[in-house]
């Protein structure tokens, strides 16, 4: 089968198209061999080809966390899926179990969640990792509540533009920052209630100018560096800020703890690094609910960028710009 082999850290050109052996003989007892139709690319991968995997020692790899396609092989013991059922997931492309920059891969049926009938393969593929890390950092870390105010960085971004999809649907306010009006105008077809342009605006007196001067109950920060300490002040004593990056070591805490704010950091790809079967499956029963969302129009992803399997490298190099607006998928077996 064809696949994308990460050859050794480095540029995107470490990327390169190989014939690999497929997975699929034999199956285990609760595995699917899934024929894969695209796949989505995150700011994780190209982390991963920039520094190396989780795993060295095992190279070459194969990235890609997010699949979406048609079961082909079932396990004899397989109880949830059956032989051409549309799936999508997240899981593998950390380094050591094989990612989804290919034309098949195996996964459990544990960890796999039925396909949103609603929408395309492409679609599907864009969407488990930001949908997970979303929910979890606004519904599980940041504990949201109905009638509460959110900051949300990054909202036209690929886990940006469904967490203010998924606060919305919680019952909340949401503002967000962007950086021009095209991405204004789509967040706001999403129901952000009040954009703020973070390249023309303060955005700490902007979010307060929009609680009356409290402070929005849930900061959600997406983009890192210093904007997790610019962040503390927009937000209420008391209240929540989550981000998926790493703090800077340099990160001064002094508002925060003055603010007595409560830190949530969001890691959605710890259940797949430490073998946490439970954790695992309840990404699966988020993706399953989404999906009925999805199904009921309620909840959209947007993919910004379509690349061939084979351009994975200049797929790997627009998303280190970071302006895309939506996610970016590979095409594996639908076609340009």
């Amino acid at each position: 089968m064809k696949a994308v082999l990460m050859t050794e850290a480095g540029s995107p050109e470490v990327l390169q198209v190989r014939d690999v052996q497929n997975p699929g003989v034999p199956l285990g007892e609760t595995e699917l061999l899934i024929r894969l139709e695209a796949a989505g690319v995150n700011p994780i991968d190209t982390k991963l080809r920039q520094r190396g995997t989780f795993y060295p020692d095992q190279m070459p790899a194969i990235l890609g966390c997010d699949g979406a396609g048609v079961v082909e092989a079932i396990g004899a013991g397989v109880q949830r899926f059956r032989i051409n059922d549309e799936v999508y997931f997240c899981q593998g492309g950390l380094g050591t179990n094989q990612g989804n920059y290919t034309e098949y891969i195996v996964v459990d049926e544990r960890f796999v969640a039925r396909k949103p009938s609603s929408v395309s393969f492409v679609e599907a593929a864009a969407a488990p990792l930001v949908l997970i890390t979303a929910w979890e950092a606004l519904y599980e870390r940041g504990r949201l509540e109905p009638g509460e105010r959110v900051l949300i960085h990054g909202g036209a971004g690929g886990v940006g533009h469904v967490a203010i999809q998924l606060a919305k649907l919680k019952g909340a306010s949401v503002c967000t920052t962007v950086s021009s009006q095209e991405k204004a105008n789509f967040v706001k077809q999403l129901g952000a209630d009040h954009v703020i342009f973070y390249n023309q605006t303060d955005f700490v007196q902007a979010t307060l100018d929009w609680t009356g001067g409290e402070g929005v109950d849930l900061a959600f920060d997406t983009v890192g560096g210093a904007t997790f300490q610019q962040t503390f002040p927009s937000v209420r004593i008391y209240g929540d800020i989550v981000t998926i990056l790493e703090p800077d070591a340099k990160t001064v805490w002094k508002i925060a703890r003055q603010r007595n704010l409560r830190i949530g950091l969001e890691l959605m790809l710890t259940p797949l690094l430490q073998g946490m079967v439970e954790a695992q499956q309840h990404h699966t029963e988020i993706l399953e609910q989404c999906a009925k969302w999805i199904d009921a129009g309620k909840l959209k992803i947007h993919v910004g960028k379509t690349f061939p399997l084979e351009q994975a490298a200049q797929a790997h190099q627009l998303q280190e710009t970071g302006s895309m607006t939506g996610k970016i998928v590979l095409l594996v077996g639908v076609g340009e």
